[in-house]
């Protein structure tokens, strides 16, 4: 297997290679099924970001507007927050699913988010080991095949991908997200799947917070329809695809307006509670207590006046695991309390000594490491930054959308 992923990486895959060494990922455990629904059943996947809590947003407005989610998240590693990490942070919530709780939720009440089985796609785990120890991870077809044989366990009717791209993303530049989605998609075509890419900005965090309990918190403002605005954006973009993939939605634009009249309407929010609350978590005063202080807090302050022209999306996640909110191996405990809530906005005018973020740490020594790095993820310029793009484009089978 090692002179395989070796020549893997020199000659690369075909895509018909590509989509055997899926199918062999995928046939070597479980494929659940999901019958007699209802409704459509849909999934999306992001590739890791800094402050992405979209699917706490997405999975109540796709539910609210007729279809269905049942989605196997993991916990999170290194600077990249996990989907699992934040649900964990709220009290009650059972992250563990036995495949028939699971089944049962999502046909009661629309979505369930739990931890992936370890009969699903078990060589890919295998294989992910010798990847990391021959230097083989960053090849977009055995991404693809790696995380499609996971996507491709769970036998949905649509499947969106959040290809994140910027310094804060597993993918640096454009070209790579879009080779690796690329992959994904012939995967997708190869199986009559319906699969679409939608690239999204990691140069800078997304959203103000950047910790498992106090993105849960943010994502329920956006459900609320007063979070922020990038946040929004990207949650109803894939919504939309999702709703168009599905045949919810004949006309182009249709299934983004319909998706954004979820949030502040009280739809989304009502269909988050029902979730949580179906997967055991406890609702009352939660996004107060989930936005309790930490051990430790503190602020990172403008070293002089100007503009703020960047916010580096790696350092602030790098900075948040420090302070307790992320792992450095799998096993590490996270403090759901800790993290980075960025105070100023990209292109704002700023005074020396203005916070610019404040950070809530597991103890002082993580606070000060923590105000260490995060202080040099902030760049104060002359003049306002250019205008950078959220959206980057969709890649479908048909080719590449603006």
């Amino acid at each position: 297997m090692s002179a395989f992923l070796m020549a893997t990486w020199f000659r690369g895959l075909t895509a018909t290679e590509t989509l055997a060494l899926t199918l062999a990922m995928r046939d070597s455990g479980d494929v659940l099924r999901l019958p007699d629904l209802g409704r459509p059943l849909v999934d999306k996947h992001s590739t890791g970001g800094v402050g992405d809590k979209v699917t706490l947003v997405l999975a109540p407005i796709v539910s609210a507007l007729g279809l269905a989610m049942a989605k196997l998240s993991g916990r999170g590693l290194g600077h990249t927050g996990g989907t699992l990490d934040k649900l964990a942070a709220i009290p009650g919530y059972r992250v563990d699913l036995d495949p028939r709780q699971l089944i049962d939720q999502v046909r009661a009440v629309g979505v369930a988010v739990a931890a992936a089985s370890q009969e699903l796609a078990p060589a890919d785990r295998r294989l992910y080991a010798l990847r990391d120890a021959t230097g083989t991870v960053n090849q977009s077809g055995l991404i693809a095949a790696s995380i499609m044989s996971k996507k491709l366990a769970v036998e949905t009717d649509a499947l969106v991908l959040d290809v994140k791209v910027g310094d804060g993303a597993f993918f640096a530049t454009r070209s790579e997200g879009e080779a690796f989605a690329r992959a994904a998609l012939a995967i997708g075509a190869g199986l009559g799947r319906q699969v679409r890419a939608v690239l999204t900005q990691m140069s800078r965090p997304l959203g103000k917070e950047v910790g498992n309990g106090r993105e849960v918190a943010e994502a329920m403002d956006v459900l609320s329809g007063h979070g922020p605005r990038d946040v929004a954006t990207v949650a109803v973009t894939l919504a939309a695809n999702l709703v168009e993939m599905a045949g919810g939605s004949q006309a182009a634009g249709d299934g983004a307006k319909q998706a954004a009249a979820t949030l502040g309407g009280g739809q989304a929010m009502e269909h988050f509670e029902r979730w949580i609350t179906a997967q055991g978590g406890q609702l009352g005063g939660l996004a107060a207590r989930l936005r309790q202080p930490a051990q430790a807090e503190g602020r990172i302050l403008a070293d002089r006046s100007g503009f703020l022209a960047s916010v580096s999306a790696l350092k602030i996640g790098q900075a948040a695991a420090l302070a307790g909110a992320g792992r450095s191996r799998k096993e590490d405990a996270v403090d759901p309390r800790a993290g980075i809530t960025l105070v100023a906005e990209l292109g704002q005018a700023v005074r020396s000594g203005e916070t610019l973020a404040r950070v809530h740490a597991s103890d002082p020594d993580r606070l000060a490491q923590a105000q260490h790095l995060g202080a040099s993820a902030f760049q104060v310029a002359d003049g306002p930054p250019d205008d950078e793009p959220l959206l980057l484009g969709t890649l479908s089978q048909g080719g590449m959308n603006p």
